[in-house]
């Protein structure tokens, strides 16, 4: 209700052309509310972006979504767009143009001031996924032989250019890194305290090149608000605070479930997407997925003198092959996942295999008996199977165990496989264990009713 009546208000004062009225009505506003009004009327956003005073533009902007960043800078003139990224945090800046097109950045850097265009720089030169690319160069850094005196009026005098200054860096003479501290360690003590004695040179950081997953996982270790960022030397080049940790969380986490889903990352939101390159990101997996599953016929083909000795054996098909991928398809989420989180790691492949192992006799074990069960009771009251009930019940029972065992080991292995090889593990997707359980259980299947009914139905 809120957002439809700031909505309605800003209408108005546009049509009215009330200009220094709506200036002062967007500036006692959220900046959250503003980044809404901006969504919701995208052919406006230059007029508000106008209307806002520079430092509101630049943390609405930041707030954005990518797509919505890039029509505000599309409808901007040149001065404004020099303004608002000059006045943008480097990490953000630097986060933004890294998403667009490398003639777009060339104009878009000529912009900045010359300080700000050497940070850019920078920033831009480290990989793309490495702790370099999403730091700040923004924070405070003081001396171990000052007093906690001259460390609070230095506080004072720079700390509103810091990208935060609930922790505070200690270097030495040559910009290395020697200690940190949170700021209420300052806080607590006299005046008069020289930082040299507060220090217990005990501290997190992180390489410049780490991956930015890597950074993810820190952070959640050591339950920091921000983590310095140290080159070979050990020297201070930057910080990275949480909330850049937490962007960057979302957009991994949305991409590997993506992938999961068998589909590539998309970088847009799905409705904003255009139609042709969201076919192009889904149909890569179709055909792979599709030619896998042609391999399901081709060993239908195989057994084709099986099927038609015994043709009550197809019936169960899709019950193997679906039990199989189903369970490949939990254990590949469940370790992806467990990946994800720091939970195991590739050197935890034979525990995870061993707790696999059981899981998948004890899973198939269920699912086998409740097959034996089903088909003798359903043959006692249709008579559906004749009267080799018992072994058509113990094929299909036997064959889940091994198919569902088959699946847990293949979803559970593929992803520490995939990273030791240097894949992302959310490749191994859902899609795929399943179309690799779909064939290898049809081999499980017809081997188990081989071995049980040679002689007797084959």
């Amino acid at each position: 209700m809120e957002n439809e009546a700031l909505q309605e208000k800003f209408e108005t004062l546009v049509a009215e052309q009330n200009f220094p009225e709506l200036k002062v009505y967007l500036d006692d506003q959220l900046i959250t509310d503003i980044a809404e009004l901006i969504h919701e009327l995208p052919e406006h956003a230059d007029i508000i972006m106008n209307q806002l005073s520079i430092g509101r533009a630049a943390a609405a902007f930041r707030i954005l979504e990518f797509h919505a960043q890039e029509d505000v800078i599309r409808e901007l003139p040149a001065a404004k767009v020099a303004e608002l990224l000059n006045e943008l945090p480097a990490d953000d800046r630097t986060a933004f143009l890294g998403e667009l097109h490398s003639d777009v950045v060339k104009e878009l850097i000529k912009l900045l001031d010359p300080e700000e265009l050497k940070i850019t720089l920078s920033l831009l030169g480290y990989p793309e996924t490495s702790v370099g690319r999403m730091m700040t160069p923004d924070y405070i850094a003081v001396r171990e032989e000052w007093t906690v005196k001259e460390v609070l009026r230095y506080i004072r005098e720079y700390g509103r250019d810091s990208e935060t200054i609930d922790v505070i860096y200690v270097v030495d003479e040559k910009g290395k890194l020697i200690d940190d501290f949170r700021i209420r360690e300052f806080l607590l003590v006299a005046p008069e305290t020289v930082v040299h004695t507060l220090m217990d040179d005990r501290f997190v950081a992180l390489h410049v090149n780490d991956d930015q997953e890597e950074a993810i996982q820190v952070f959640r270790m050591e339950n920091r608000v921000a983590l310095p960022v140290v080159d070979d030397e050990g020297i201070l080049l930057g910080i990275i605070t949480i909330d850049d940790i937490l962007w960057i969380a979302n957009e991994e986490h949305t991409e590997d479930v993506q992938r999961i889903g068998g589909t590539e990352a998309l970088d847009e939101p799905y409705l904003d997407i255009p139609l042709l390159k969201l076919l192009k990101k889904r149909i890569g997996w179709l055909i792979v997925l599709f030619i896998g599953e042609m391999l399901t016929a081709t060993a239908m083909g195989f057994f084709e003198d099986e099927i038609a000795k015994a043709v009550v054996l197809a019936l169960f098909v899709p019950l193997i092959i679906s039990s199989g991928g189903n369970s490949g398809s939990q254990a590949s989420t469940l370790i992806i996942q467990a990946m994800a989180l720091g939970e195991i790691t590739i050197s935890d492949w034979w525990s995870v295999m061993r707790r696999e192992i059981i899981s998948g006799l004890l899973l198939g074990s269920v699912l086998g008996l409740i097959g034996f069960i089903r088909i003798l009771l359903w043959n006692s009251f249709f008579h559906t199977y004749g009267e080799h009930t018992v072994l058509i019940g113990l094929t299909v029972g036997l064959s889940l165990i091994g198919v569902v065992l088959w699946g847990t080991l293949s979803g559970s292995m593929l992803p520490l496989i995939l990273k030791r090889l240097g894949a992302d593990p959310a490749t191994s997707s859902a899609p795929f264990v399943a179309t690799l359980v779909d064939v290898t259980g049809l081999l499980i299947y017809f081997s188990v009713a081989f071995a049980l009914m040679k002689g007797i139905l084959l």
